[in-house]
């Protein structure tokens, strides 16, 4: 073969991965600036901390730290500057799980204040059932619409990820939920951050992942860490937040194809909080309208206006394929 046609071919499969997001190996892994399609500030959010989102049903949900019977819906409009948060199911919540030890803190918890009970942190669905994480249990409870209750599912994973070494920091525990396919994909949030699968049929959990690195991403000296995902396009989706930065893994290797970091966005004057020692993005939701990233206030307010204490949403858009092939060949 000429060594002319050789390259060619090679160029070939270089511009085909490029143009699939997959860089090649020994390429870099392109960390790109966040384009901001849209952002809302969140109407009757205030206090709530919403911590999650998914796309369901053809909805928009979100649940929040601080409510432990509803589940809520964004439907937000591009143009606007605001959007409503509104109820979309009320439900009682699941009962102190019965086959797990449960800490004081939980159980003082559960009986002292409803809506702190269960700290959910994530919300996704299949055909059949929307579910919830609850990072107070570590657990997924599945919702039933039609009875307003809550169950439990019976896989479990506290005792086994702790002996893995996970789960070592108070709240700082399961973080986000995602089904992808068949499979429950759990985010473990820091110290160590990790990924934890649930194949059907297994009652506990124990296939446990560490994220491959991405060597330009800027945790800014905070704890690596991983607050929520998301399922697009065969694609896992994370949201690594004291990286202020949203990433495409692939779903096998778990190897980052690309991030966008919205840093500039979140700290930007219009938009940034009066406290911004630890980044707040909580929930993460994708589409063909691109990367939906909702911002935990944890109730404080925005610097431009310190009486408006409201969550906020953001539509970033997907990289492009122009700056996607600059990234990786620079």
């Amino acid at each position: 073969m000429k060594i002319s046609t050789l390259f060619k071919g090679l160029c070939l499969i270089l511009v085909a991965s490029s143009a699939q997001g997959k860089p090649l190996p020994g390429q870099r892994i392109p960390v790109l600036p966040a384009q901001l399609l849209d952002a809302w500030w969140i109407d009757g959010s205030e206090g709530l901390d919403i911590s999650g989102l998914g796309f369901c049903h053809g909805e928009l949900l979100a649940v929040a730290d601080k409510s432990s019977e509803r589940v809520y819906r964004l439907k937000p409009h591009p143009g606007q500057t605001s959007t409503a948060l509104e109820t979309w199911a009320s439900f009682s919540r699941p009962s102190l799980p019965d086959d797990q030890p449960v800490t004081v803190k939980a159980r003082a918890l559960h009986y002292a204040s409803v809506p702190l009970s269960m700290d959910f942190e994530g919300v996704t669905c299949d055909a059949s059932a929307t579910y919830l994480l609850s990072e107070r249990h570590n657990r997924i409870a599945r919702l039933d619409i039609a009875s307003k209750q809550a169950h439990w599912l019976p896989q479990r994973w506290s005792e086994a990820a702790k002996a893995q070494g996970y789960l070592q920091v108070d709240n700082a525990e399961s973080e986000g939920l995602v089904k992808a396919k068949d499979d429950f994909w759990v985010a473990l949030e820091r110290q160590p951050r990790g990924l934890l699968r649930l194949t059907p049929g297994e009652p506990e959990g124990r296939a446990f992942y560490s994220l491959p690195e991405v060597p330009d991403l800027d945790f800014r000296g905070r704890s690596e860490d991983l607050t929520a995902l998301a399922f697009f396009d065969g694609a896992l989706f994370t949201l690594e937040r004291n990286a202020f930065a949203v990433c495409r893994r692939d779903l096998q290797s778990l190897r980052a194809e690309w991030c966008v970091q919205y840093r500039d966005v979140e700290e930007g004057p219009e938009y940034v909080y009066q406290e911004t020692r630890f980044g707040k993005g909580e929930g993460l939701a994708i589409n063909d309208q691109g990367m939906y990233v909702v911002l935990d206030n944890n109730g404080v307010a925005r610097a431009a206006d310190p009486e408006d204490n409201r969550g906020l949403l953001l539509r970033l858009a997907f990289p492009d394929n122009a700056a996607y092939r600059d990234a990786v060949t620079n």
